[in-house]
This record gives C-alpha cells, sequence and structure tokens, in this order.
C-alpha cells in the first residue's frame, strides 16, 4: 500500500472507482434509486471536470495497491473530510484508515481543532471506529431522490 498525493493523471480511475464502489458496496443501504440518483452515470463526465478541480484545490490522497488506485479520500483546508471511498476489490483492509490518519495528521499541522463530515449509512461505523461522533441525522436530496446521511465530527483536541 502505498499513499501519495492525488495527481489531476488520477482523476479518470477516482471517478470510475467512486461509481463502481457506490453501486456495489453501498447497495446492501440503499435502493436501486438511490444509487442512481447518487452515482449517475450520466454525470461521469461533469465530475471528471468537477472533481479534478476540487481535489487539486483540497488535501487530497489516494492509495495505490498493485498498481491501481485503491482509494482516494480529500479534505478542505477547514477540516470538511469531503470523499473517502475504497475500491470495492480492496475493502476492510486498512486504506480508509490510512486515508484518514494521513488527512488528521494534515488537520493537526495547519492547526485545525475537528475534523467534519457527511457519511453514508454504509460508511457510519467506520467513521465511528474512527473516533467520529454523529451531530445529526439528515436527509439530503440528489437528482429528486432522498437519501439519508450523517453530519459527523471528530475533535482533534
Amino acid at each position: 500500500m502505498k499513499i501519495r498525493t492525488f495527481t489531476e493523471q488520477d482523476i479518470a480511475q477516482i471517478v470510475t472507482l467512486f461509481y463502481e464502489t457506490v453501486h456495489s458496496v453501498n447497495k446492501r443501504d440503499y435502493s436501486q434509486e438511490q444509487l442512481n440518483a447518487w452515482a449517475s452515470y450520466e454525470d461521469e463526465g461533469k465530475r471528471l471536470s468537477t472533481w479534478k478541480d476540487a481535489l487539486s484545490r483540497n488535501i487530497s490522497y489516494v492509495v495505490e495497491c498493485n498498481g491501481e488506485i485503491a482509494g482516494f479520500a480529500d479534505m478542505t483546508i477547514k477540516g470538511y473530510l469531503d470523499r473517502l471511498f475504497v475500491h470495492k476489490e480492496y475493502q476492510r483492509q486498512g486504506i480508509a484508515k490510512a486515508l484518514v490518519d494521513t488527512l488528521e495528521a494534515e488537520a493537526r499541522r495547519l492547526g485545525l481543532t475537528e475534523i467534519s463530515t457527511q457519511a453514508s449509512i454504509t460508511a457510519k461505523p467506520f467513521f465511528e471506529q474512527s473516533g467520529f461522533e454523529v451531530v445529526q441525522k439528515q436527509v439530503v436530496e440528489r437528482r429528486g431522490v432522498k437519501l439519508e446521511n450523517y453530519v459527523m465530527l471528530r475533535s482533534l483536541r
């Protein structure tokens, strides 16, 4: 496992990883309609552009295993963990933990006192094990479809 900084050349693999992970790993907690709204195949082109910009602007890392991207995460300079996804074939191998630990080290270096995120139903147990606490349960709307998730916070004090 190799953790490195995101580069723009990673974007195609990241967008594919996101789509495939949502549609396989998250299907136990969300309906097909919800998965399609969250990770629409039609939005791939838009994601390639907007995510490349966002990941370039944010503090962003990827994990490589066997020459492919096995996971990625990004956080704003204010401590909002925006995306954290692990390839469907690399689940439960410590990749998400390694990414969160790396982002936490960056947050501490920046003098931040907390990290926040919006976690899916699927990701909530992982974040709780990583020291995040639920601030509130919420329902968000994507493409006219309602999805439940959790606002979560981790104190760095």
